[in-house]
């Protein structure tokens, strides 16, 4: 076994989880970016990754691996960025670990991050949230689970991640009821409820039952995973497209709840350092996307500009040749 083996090894076990105290949702990406990459290099070289030497990872092959992600996989600008940045603290751990290959490490490192086109984000009206919400059966146990599960979604904006992790002690009922959740970079948050939803919630406690340590919203006994509440969502949302139309020309995810949510808020007024600790943002910045596609404070913003004291004119041609041409 090569010296690669022992070393991202040790890179989970010591520098992520013991070092950084990486959060689980941080060490489930970075594995999968180097289950990646280690599958890469196995398909288009042959080389299995116990055999692999630092050489085998050299900036070519990284930099073509990145290019396989974006154009064989379809992985957006982003994706590709998220996985650079894992190879990089990678690369980072190694170098105190095998100083001999750092001018290798060092042109890794060198490898620049893509800028990423910014566009408007997706978000549901309030139509459209009704028809969503109307889509469970509530006669059945399961669409009683969903139906919960999206009201939540909607009404929080907690990410996805959050939603799974939800256990039934997270529900905190009674004055100033509200949700428990542990969300990007080990941030503890306290949500609010609102009272439709903590009547909602408090229904299918009552169902779900359980013990305080179980998932709020299980699956098989266990908790859904991120992609069966993704599936649930786009299943959902395709049924409740027959009660408006407007859904069938939207992709709809936890993430799109998620910035409704916000979008809501926006729209009453709410000031953005607000929302920002409400999703749980680092940076009040990141609420600006919400801003930008909320066409209703552009409109505003015109309503109380003066229009310039001008009017359209008709244009006159200079020449009698001109005007003829200009007739034709």
């Amino acid at each position: 076994m090569t010296a690669i083996a022992p070393t991202l090894e040790a890179f989970f076990t010591d520098g992520l989880a013991r070092q950084r105290r990486a959060s689980p949702n941080t060490i489930a990406a970075y594995r999968d970016s180097f289950r990646l990459l280690l599958t890469y290099i196995h398909d288009h070289a042959g080389k299995t990754p116990s055999c692999l030497t630092f050489d085998d990872l050299d900036v070519e092959t990284i930099t073509r691996f990145l290019g396989h992600l974006e154009t064989g996989r379809a992985s957006s600008v982003r994706t590709r960025n998220a996985r650079l940045a894992a190879l990089r603290a990678f690369f980072r751990f190694a170098a105190l670990r095998h100083p001999e290959h750092a001018a290798l490490f060092q042109r890794v490192l060198a490898v620049p991050h893509q800028r990423a086109t910014r566009t408007l984000i997706e978000h549901l009206n309030d139509n459209e949230v009704d028809a969503l919400l109307a889509s469970p059966d509530r006669s059945t146990r399961l669409g009683r689970r969903d139906h919960a599960l999206l009201l939540i979604a909607i009404q929080t904006g907690l990410r996805v991640s959050e939603l799974t992790n939800l256990q039934n002690r997270d529900v905190v009922p009674g004055l100033g009821a509200h949700v428990r959740t542990k969300g990007k970079g080990r941030k503890e948050r306290c949500t609010p409820l609102t009272s439709t939803t903590l009547k909602v919630l408090n229904g299918w406690l009552r169902e779900r039952g359980g013990q305080p340590d179980d998932p709020l919203f299980p699956g098989r006994g266990q908790a859904l995973s991120v992609d069966a509440v993704q599936r649930l969502t786009a299943k959902h949302a395709t049924t409740a497209s027959a009660r408006c139309p407007t859904l069938k020309n939207k992709v709809v995810s936890p993430h799109v709840l998620r910035h409704t949510c916000a979008m809501k808020m926006l729209a009453a007024g709410i000031d953005q350092s607000v929302i920002a600790l409400w999703l749980g943002h680092e940076h009040v910045e990141t609420t600006d996307i919400y801003i930008h596609a909320d066409l209703t404070i552009k409109e505003r913003a015109l309503a109380r500009t003066a229009p310039p004291a001008t009017g359209p004119l008709r244009y006159q041609p200079p020449d009698k040749l001109l005007a003829f041409l200009e007739s034709l």
